[in-house]
């Protein structure tokens, strides 16, 4: 049997992609070093290192951890991202996201609660505890009156 040959290479190739199709069932914890893409159900929670694409097909009930993510399925779990999530029109979640960055486009479904934090870039995010990184500052500048006069005038 080919697969079970012990002199092929087995060692991790980033540039390769893991795609879980439609139709495929699993229960159990997944964790990718590399990109993946699923198409199918999970229900259990995911750390992917790299980048998590959830097609339209794909239903995920549990966690999710991954580096960027973007999601055009159903999640049903608390979402972290250390840097970019996108959620895509046909998205439905329910449950908290946490990112870097974070964008939504017009007819996706989301319901909870997110949080842009600057911890989970550094990893310090843990998904599986619902603890999140440090809330970013995102109150704008305040310019002062003398400013303003000097820029009007």
């Amino acid at each position: 049997m080919a697969i079970f040959n012990p002199s092929k290479n087995t060692s991790f190739n980033p540039l390769e992609i893991n795609i879980l199709n439609a139709g495929t069932k699993i229960t159990g914890d997944l964790f990718s070093e590399g990109d993946l893409r699923v198409d199918g159900n999970l229900s259990g929670n995911m750390e992917v290192k790299a980048k998590l694409v959830l097609g339209a097909t794909a239903v995920i009930e549990g966690n999710i951890k991954a580096g960027n993510c973007d999601v055009s399925g159903v999640v049903k779990g608390n979402i972290s991202v250390s840097e970019l999530l996108t959620i895509k029109a046909s998205a439905k979640i329910s449950g908290d996201i946490s990112c870097a960055k974070l964008i939504i486009e017009a007819g996706a479904e989301f319901n909870g609660k997110s949080t842009m934090s600057t911890g989970m870039a550094a990893g310090l995010g843990d998904f599986k505890n619902n603890k999140f990184g440090k809330p970013l500052d995102t109150k704008a500048p305040v310019i002062s009156e003398s400013f303003a006069e000097k820029a009007a005038g």
